[in-house]
This record gives C-alpha cells, structure tokens and sequence, in this order.
C-alpha cells in the first residue's frame, strides 16, 4: 500500500513537471512576437509596402510604416484570437474534458508551426492564419495544465501562478529562433522541429493527464493515476483505458451553496475583475504589438540597438516563470492558519487576493510610466516592470476566478472573462493606426491614456475588499 502511495505521489510530481515543462517551452511563444518580427523583416516578408521617401535636403529615406502596420496587425489578430476563441475552449474542456481539449490545442498548434514553417516572403499572409493557431493551441495547454495545482491543495495559487509564468516565459521560444536564424538555421527548420514536439504532447495527454478533470477540492482517498481499483470513497482520477469516476465536490458540502453559471457572470467581482484584466491586457498587447516600432525610433534605426534590445526584451521574459509564483505565494500565506470564526476558506482565499490584485494594478501604472518614457536605457526597467506585472497579471486572473466562483464553472468563465476581454483588446490596432498617422509616429499622447486608463485597475481590489468586509459582517456564506 505505501508503494502505491508513493507511486501516486511520483506521478503526480511527474505531471506537475513536465506540464511546467510544456507551458514553458511552447504555450505562450506568439507573445514573443517582437523576437519573431526581427527575423521576418530580415527574411522580407511585407517588405513591397517599404517605399523610399524624399526628406527635408532631398535625402532618401525608406519609409517601412506600412510593413511595420502589416506585422502589427497579425499580433493583434492573434492576441485576439488567444483571448476569445478560450470561451468555447473553456466550454470544450468543461463539456468534453482534457484529453479533447488537448487533442484540439496539439492539432492547431501542429498546424500553426507547419505553417509558418513553408510561409515566405512570396506568401506572407500565410502567417495570419499561422499565429492564431500557435495562440489558440498554446493556450489550451495552459487550460489544461492549470487544474494539476488541485492536486497540491496548500499549494493551489502558487502552481497556478507558476504555470501562468511559464507560459509568459515561453514568449523567449521566439528569441531562441532569432539567435538560431543568426547562426544560419532557417525558420522553416526550426518550425518543423517545433512540430516534430507535439508527439511529446501527446504522449502526456494519453499517458499522465487524466481523460476528465482534476476535481477540486479533492475528495477524501481520492487517488491519482491508473490503478487497480478504486478508492473506499469511489473517486479515481485515471488514465489510459480505464474508466473515470470523477465527482468535482465533496459530498459535505450542500449543492445549494453553489452559484449558478448566470450568478456568476452578473456578479460584482466578475464585472470589475473583467475590467481590471481588461485594461492591463491592452496596455501590454499595445506595447509588445508595437516594441519594434519603437525601438526603431529610439535609435534612430540602428539595426544592431534593435537588435540588442529586442534580445534584451525576450531574455527578461524568462523571468516571468520566475515572477508568478510570488503572486500565487500572497495568495497562499493564508493556508494553514486557523480561521475566525464564521470564516470560510474561500472568505480567507478572497481576503488573501486583495493584496495581489492591487500590487498588479500598481506595477502595470509604473510599466507604464517607463514604457511611456521616451529614454532608450530607461527600456531596460520598463522590460523587467512588464514581465513582473505580466507574470502577476494572468498567474492573478486564473487564480482569482479559481478562489472566487465555483470550480465547475472554471472552464467557461476563464473563457469568458478572456474573451471578452480581447474584444477590448482590439482597440490596440487603431491606437496603433492612431500613432503612425495622426500622431506622426510619436506614441507619447497614446501611452499617457494608456497609463490613465490603466488607474480603473485600481476599482478592483477595492471593491473585493468591500465585498470581504460585508461577509464577514454578515457573517454570510455562499
């Protein structure tokens, strides 16, 4: 018996590694898309929208705007197709379980990397279609992964959080291609080997995820893994070919205490928690869109500073692995500690989560001070500030609608909340259009309304406070 036990406790190390291996070094890659730029205006993809221009003194300048809107363009598209195809995502994973929803996530991601594998700069609308794919699939990996922090209880937030990160430092896959491309391997083959990957992918899928869900909390003897029988309480977790019986909540506990999917959705916390992702999530689309762009304008357009910062900018993206699990940590102090009276361990998660909401509203208003600085070395700070608030910020939105709403309805509302808010992300490309045409290229009138914009954050952990200070006053439970 204690052989199996240990057995269940190295497969459940095995998981939670190689799924922070996975999310690592593949989900988030489309969002190290100013590393990827680099390579594609060197390889001369949209370079026929370059055309030479006549300055001030008849001096000859080529004018790239129209290339740098093309490329711009495909981020967004595929930041928005990230956010809001992960509401019938959700929906999928909850209907249909994991192995489903990762068999999707492998296909569009297989097909992604073929794509831009044979694109070119004779068919470089090859690459629309290509990032969307890359984003869709990525982020199902991260659907997926999120629920093996159930399997660590105390641990719950932190895992979350750290997998988030990881999936923030896996945007560095992008600067490795770049340095690869400079030593002479192609971009066709370093795409096909990133296709070649997904047989790791489902070699997890079939072998260390269960077929269902990872119920939270889990149930008393619950077991994870294949196994021989079931536990004295009948709920298994398994794998392969034999047969899940799941049961997502304790029986102790009254189905009536549950919300409803709707209540959810017309809540206080989930409409300013939208808000309070939606905003950030602009603010740090717009400024990755638009790196390079910038870059060119504070050097003057001297390729080996572009070059130097842009690698600067994705190797600081590997912290972000480094970053989330402080966010899940604020989360999880809590965990142990006797609770007053009337308390429940959600009333606790909540209170625990008005610290980390609040600290990324504050590091999103200093990134964006930085980053609306126009002083070249100052982009240094602005690159750790960003993949700091980053790291909190999506490690915090998971982690918070986990604590915060009931988990059989995670799927659709991390969906949902994601979906909703990329439509608010589109405002992006007319910011973006914005610059490059009425503002003559100068971003500097943008980034201030970005950074006011950025204070509604602020709403949220201010009203999760109130919403905390009422239970407990009440002493009302959900």
């Amino acid at each position: 018996m204690a052989g199996f036990e240990k057995g269940l406790s190295a497969r459940r190390c095995l998981t939670f590694a190689t799924g922070l291996v996975e999310c690592l070094c593949f989900a988030g890659a489309v969002f190290g898309w100013a590393s990827l730029v680099f390579v594609l205006k060197n390889e001369g993809y949209f370079s026929s929208l370059c055309v030479n221009t006549t300055g001030v003194n008849e001096t000859h300048a080529l004018d790239c705007s129209g290339q740098d809107e093309q490329l711009s363009l495909i981020f967004t598209i595929a930041s928005f197709m990230n956010n809001f195809l992960t509401l019938p995502n959700g929906f999928l994973f909850d209907r249909f379980g994991t192995t489903v929803a990762r068999l999707f996530g492998i296909f569009l991601y297989t097909m992604g990397t073929l794509m831009v594998a044979f694109s070119s700069s004779v068919l470089p609308n090859t690459l629309f279609p290509a990032l969307s794919f890359l984003a869709v699939g990525g982020i199902l990996f991260l659907i997926t992964n999120m629920q093996v922090g159930n399997l660590f209880g105390s641990h719950r937030s932190t895992i979350i959080t750290l997998y988030n990160g990881a999936f923030d430092s896996s945007s560095a896959l992008f600067l490795i291609i770049k340095l690869l491309h400079e030593t002479g391997i192609s971009l066709r083959a370093s795409f096909l080997f990133l296709s070649a990957c997904s047989v790791i992918h489902l070699l997890r899928t079939f072998f260390l995820l269960p077929r269902k869900f990872i119920p939270y909390p889990l149930p008393d003897r619950y077991t994870y893994g294949i196994t021989c029988g079931k536990s004295e309480s009948s709920e298994v977790a398994t794998n392969g070919n034999a047969q899940v019986e799941e049961k997502p909540l304790n029986k102790n506990v009254p189905v009536q205490s549950e919300k409803s999917f709707r209540e959810c959705l017309m809540s206080r916390l989930f409409f300013w928690h939208l808000l309070w992702l939606s905003v950030m999530q602009l603010r740090h689309y717009l400024f990755i869109g638009t790196l390079n762009p910038m870059l060119q304008r504070l050097t003057a357009g001297e390729s080996s500073l572009v070059s130097q910062y842009t690698n600067a900018f994705a190797i600081t993206q590997l912290c972000g692995v480094l970053c989330a699990p402080w966010n899940g940590l604020i989360m999880d102090r809590h965990k142990g500690k006797p609770r007053a009276a009337g308390e429940t361990e959600q009333d606790l998660d909540l209170w625990a989560s008005v610290l980390s909401l609040f600290l990324t509203a504050l590091q999103c208003v200093l990134f964006s001070v930085c980053a609306s600085t126009p002083y070249l070395p100052l982009q240094y700070l602005t690159f750790i500030l960003q993949v700091l608030n980053r790291s909190f910020l999506y490690g915090g939105n998971a982690a918070f609608i986990s604590v915060a709403f009931p988990s059989c309805h995670f799927g659709k509302l991390y969906g949902l909340v994601m979906a909703l808010s990329a439509v608010f992300s589109l405002l992006q490309y007319p910011c973006f259009a914005l610059v490059k045409g009425v503002l003559g290229g100068d971003p500097l009138y943008v980034n201030i309304g970005l950074t006011l914009l950025s204070l509604l954050a602020f709403i949220h952990p201010l009203s999760v406070y109130l919403h905390c200070r009422k239970r407990l006053r009440l002493g009302n439970l959900y």
